[in-house]
């Protein structure tokens, strides 16, 4: 049976063409969270399409770590499923290094290993984890840092590079498995603000070229530009799911209006 589609207006001039949306590579099913009294996660559902860009918003402590900590397995639910693909990652029975590897992941800190150069912290999960010899996982590595403009590092440590250097290096050591679904948790409030935009235009990159991103982020500007929806979490519920331009633009919940406005500056 043939891939059903939809068709998303791009949001951005650059993206040229519609870009065609195929099944949900994320399920997220009525998801809970606790931590003892607290309910974290409250009855969370929403999916992520294939080629899809997902924004994740919403004040500190709104539940959006939380989120993509029980995507990547790093935090297990008290109820409800996510499914990547046709795979429930919330049964206990999977096996979760194998699950792990279809999940790039980008955290706020950069975590590449000081004593490594860039080539070993990108393929060093290739190989020790995943049993590539060194040459094959060189030559991947290779590509990828070329695309991202880092090529001419690879033989360098992560001290002798900038933070949007290093985050890009994040970013690469993520897509070297070529992951069903690329997961950014506020991969730039640890940059200094000069170095944001680098950081955002290769993700704008990746987006372009395809990738089915979930992104946790403060970059309220970015999100309304490359996001092709936003989900804004408030309380740890959903309190909006919709294109940037019916949840940004003109929200008519008053508190998702405060929300905005205190970003003033976003647009």
């Amino acid at each position: 049976m043939a891939e059903e589609t939809k068709t998303v207006t791009p949001t951005t001039a650059a993206e040229g063409a519609e870009r065609k949306l195929g099944e949900p590579v994320l399920r997220i099913d009525n998801v809970v969270k606790r931590f003892g009294d607290n309910t974290v996660l409250d009855h969370i559902s929403f999916d992520v399409c294939k080629h899809e860009t997902v924004a994740l918003l919403g004040p500190s402590g709104s539940g959006k770590s939380t989120l993509m900590k029980c995507v990547n397995l790093l935090e297990q639910v008290n109820d409800g499923q996510i499914w990547l693909g046709d795979t429930d990652i919330t049964d206990p029975r999977i096996d979760e290094d194998k699950t792990r590897a279809r999940i790039g992941v980008v955290f706020q800190q950069f975590n590449l290993f000081p004593h490594m150069t860039v080539l070993n912290n990108v393929t060093l999960a290739a190989r020790k984890v995943f049993g590539w010899d060194r040459d094959k996982a060189e030559d991947k590595a290779m590509v990828l840092l070329k695309r991202i403009g880092m090529d001419q590092k690879a033989k360098e440590y992560p001290d002798r590079l900038s933070g949007g250097q290093q985050q890009r290096v994040a970013i690469a050591r993520a897509l070297m498995m070529e992951p069903e679904l690329l997961l950014l948790d506020e991969i730039t409030s640890a940059l200094d603000p000069l170095l944001v935009g680098e950081v955002l235009e290769m993700v704008a990159e990746l987006k372009d070229q395809g990738a089915t991103i979930l992104m946790a982020t403060h970059e309220m500007g970015f999100a309304h530009r490359a996001a092709d929806r936003i989900v804004l979490l408030r309380r740890g519920k959903i309190a909006e799911n919709g294109s940037p331009a019916e949840v940004m633009d003109n929200p008519s919940d008053p508190e998702t209006r405060a929300f905005f406005h205190s970003y003033r500056d976003w647009n």
